[in-house]
């Protein structure tokens, strides 16, 4: 079991959540059927709330499983990813979400992205706290309000010369906990992404609510670095004061 400093010191009331990549389905574990869509926010919030939740390579190709790192290839998207994102195609096709001006522009927002196609077969959601010994996440995610994640934003930089070590990128609600993560989690100093931004995947959230992902190894730099930061600070404190209580779980 880990049990994190930093969800206490910012009197989280929901857990955060730990990504891991598996070939066993966990037992009991909340996902969506086979070939039915669902929003990958929706399963972080079952897993946020305390139970376990899985993401199956089977159960569909949407936006989800690109943005979660199963498969690499737009084609299932009527008329073109790219009109999705932008004006649309005309009738007969879904609507456009406008998101991004032109087609065009689409296209290369799309190019731009990372791709990849993960070796396992299930990509599991999980209290951090249920994390046990011989698990090793990918990744760990904080829903916030905002006199939360301005303290993750300091700490996260808190141990670096440079002061951008936290991004927000466009990007959809599951890209920005999945193969956005993933890829920094290649780099020599990986940077947090803040998500939640996506117009699609706010009906999924509170409205004070955003994401905080962090790679793995770096979450726990910066649970090494709680002591002796600024989280001892009465600058903090006036801060942590008016943060609600969490209710007893």
């Amino acid at each position: 079991m880990i049990h994190s400093r930093i969800a206490e010191e910012l009197k989280l009331a929901l857990s955060p959540v730990a990504i891991l990549f598996s070939n066993e389905r966990p037992e009991g574990a909340q996902g969506f059927a086979e070939g039915k869509w669902g929003c990958v926010i929706a399963l972080l919030n079952v897993a946020a709330k305390g139970r376990v939740a899985v993401l199956d390579a089977k159960s569909g190709r949407g936006g989800g499983h690109i943005g979660m790192g199963f498969c690499e290839d737009y084609a299932h998207t009527p008329g073109g990813i790219e009109y999705f994102l932008s004006t649309g195609r005309g009738e007969g096709y879904p609507e456009g979400e406008r998101y991004i001006k032109t087609p065009e522009l689409a296209r290369s927002f799309v190019d731009a992205m990372p791709r990849m196609t993960i070796p396992y077969q299930y990509i599991v959601l999980k209290p951090l706290e249920q994390v046990t010994e011989d698990e090793k996440p990918q990744s760990v995610v904080f829903l916030v309000a905002p006199d939360q994640l301005s303290p993750l934003v300091v700490l996260a930089n808190y141990d670096r010369s440079s002061p951008d070590n936290v991004i927000i990128p466009f990007a959809s609600g599951c890209q920005s906990i999945g193969i956005l993560v993933y890829q920094e989690a290649k780099k020599p100093q990986p940077r947090a992404v803040v998500g939640g931004i996506d117009i699609s995947a706010r009906p999924f959230m509170k409205p004070d609510q955003l994401t905080f992902a962090v790679p793995y190894a770096r979450f726990l730099e910066m649970e090494g670095n709680v002591e002796g930061s600024f989280f001892g600070t009465k600058s903090w404190e006036k801060v942590r004061e008016r943060i609600p209580e969490p209710e007893k779980k």
